[in-house]
């Protein structure tokens, strides 16, 4: 009877033995002095390590994890008797490569029901973490976030701009995101190790902004004792941002085309010419062509600046940004305040995704800021955002509860969405970031007429 125990015991071993060797998980296990015991095969290629190798020798040794030491999951595991599941981390294999794993653990006990040790399964992530970052990048360019078919134009084209050295003309409304542009070209482009520097030339009266642009030597003026190196000596290299080029007066407009034209300046109060070794971007939210039409900007320098031309849409006209632009956010601050926001709940999402944003994403971005300081974890809802945005739905909710203000929001949101496009509601559900069923059902719900002309459909011609 005791033999035929022993038999048994020893064939379940080893079908939990085949059966370990057949996933493609890492497994392994230690001893109470966390002397590794069994190592699978998916452990010795994930690992680099062979079994020989492993078996025997500390865990620490064997398994590099980010998580070994104090943070070890499988310690804590054996600890507190409670398992570990998906735990993120990332090991260094035996050839020195980094590879991302999530971490489950459990206990090991004899038949008295006695902790002998520990089992820690282990699962590469590499792929998934290589597919994340493929549709990550799908949406990314630089620090710009964006899903709008605008967006994603410009950013085929971005590396594309940012490799030749002309000069660029970033045009867009106050908030849009220009000198953010402006920096991931420079970051794209071969002169990403040099300087960005940028002035805004709309802050600062004539006389100043001249010598803030060109430097100056000592004795130029009063009060000039000694030499003061301009923005263009600064960015040596790299790149000069030109913001708000549109406030500058024709005087200094003259000065700036000689600049472009020549690639020379002259500091004030100098005697010879300096090199102007910058790739030159220049931003504006005005109508720069209008202005040369007008006379108060120069139809040279216009044609001068305007070799690339970059033009940034409102947030009004890429909705569907406003969930990916809150998440980059809501990372942002918690990195930088310390907090623990978890994201946003599907209330305060709505009413941002209704909001016509003037100010564009500098206003979001400045809600989100608000947010945070009444909101420290947990999800951001409705009485956290500014009272700009909720004035509406709080006046609403008193006549009429919340819920007809939402509604209300909703039908201005997707009524706005369909004019934007032409009917198309496919586009305008891209555009709210919802799915095309979501629309209709609200629609319906709603009771908004859809229009007469769907904008997919084409006229027939004869």
């Amino acid at each position: 009877m005791k033999r035929s125990k022993q038999k048994t015991a020893l064939e379940k071993f080893a079908a939990t033995d085949a059966i370990l060797e057949s996933i493609s998980d890492g497994v392994f296990t230690v001893d109470g002095e966390w002397r590794v015991r069994s190592f699978n095969r998916a452990a010795e290629t994930i690992t680099g390590v062979p079994r020989e190798e492993a078996i025997g020798r500390r865990c620490d040794e064997v398994f590099r994890s980010s998580l070994c030491g104090a943070e070890c999951a499988l310690q804590q595991t054996m600890q507190t008797g409670r398992p570990i599941i998906g735990k993120s981390a990332y090991i260094v294999t035996a050839e020195g490569e980094r590879i991302p794993i999530s971490i489950s653990t459990a206990v090991l006990k004899d038949a008295d029901g006695k902790v002998i040790g520990g089992a820690e399964v282990f699962r590469d992530l590499s792929e998934v973490d290589a597919l994340r970052q493929e549709l990550a990048g799908r949406f990314h360019a630089g620090d710009l976030v964006s899903r709008s078919p605008v967006m994603q134009r410009l950013f085929e084209v971005l590396p594309a701009i940012a490799a030749s050295p002309s000069t660029v003309l970033i045009q867009g409304e106050t908030g849009t995101g220009k000198e953010l542009v402006a920096r991931t070209i420079h970051e794209l482009s071969p002169r990403k190790d040099a300087p960005f520097v940028a002035v805004n030339c709309g802050a600062l009266p004539d006389t100043l902004l001249e010598s803030e642009l060109f430097g100056y030597k000592a004795g130029a003026f009063t009060g000039a004792t000694k030499n003061k190196p301009g923005r263009f000596a600064l960015a040596k290299g790299g790149t000069l941002l030109l913001d708000e080029i549109g406030e500058v007066s024709p005087a200094l407009q003259i000065r700036l085309l000689r600049v472009l034209q020549e690639r020379v300046y002259e500091p004030l109060g100098a005697t010879r010419s300096e090199k102007a070794d910058v790739r030159v971007i220049a931003a504006t939210n005005r109508d720069l062509l209008a202005l040369s039409q007008e006379g108060t900007f120069r139809e040279d320098l216009y044609y001068r600046i305007n070799v690339v031309r970059v033009e940034l849409p409102p947030l009004r006209r890429r909705k569907e940004d406003i969930p990916l632009l809150v998440e980059q956010f809501i990372a942002r601050f918690n990195r930088v305040q310390g907090k623990d926001v978890m994201g946003i709940n599907n209330e305060a999402l709505s009413l941002l995704m209704a909001y016509d944003w003037p100010g564009n994403v500098r206003e979001l971005e400045n809600a989100i800021e608000h947010a945070f300081i009444l909101c420290s974890s947990g999800r951001i809802g409705l009485a956290h955002l500014p009272e700009i945005l909720t004035g509406a739905t709080r006046d609403s909710s008193a006549d009429g509860g919340l819920r007809a203000a939402r509604d209300t929001l909703d039908a201005q949101a997707i009524s706005a969405a369909l004019e934007r496009t032409g009917g198309n509601r496919a586009a305008a559900a891209r555009e709210l970031g919802i799915h095309s069923s979501t629309l209709f059902r609200k629609m319906r719900a709603l009771n908004i007429q859809p229009p007469e002309r769907d904008g997919r459909s084409r006229r027939k011609t004869r």
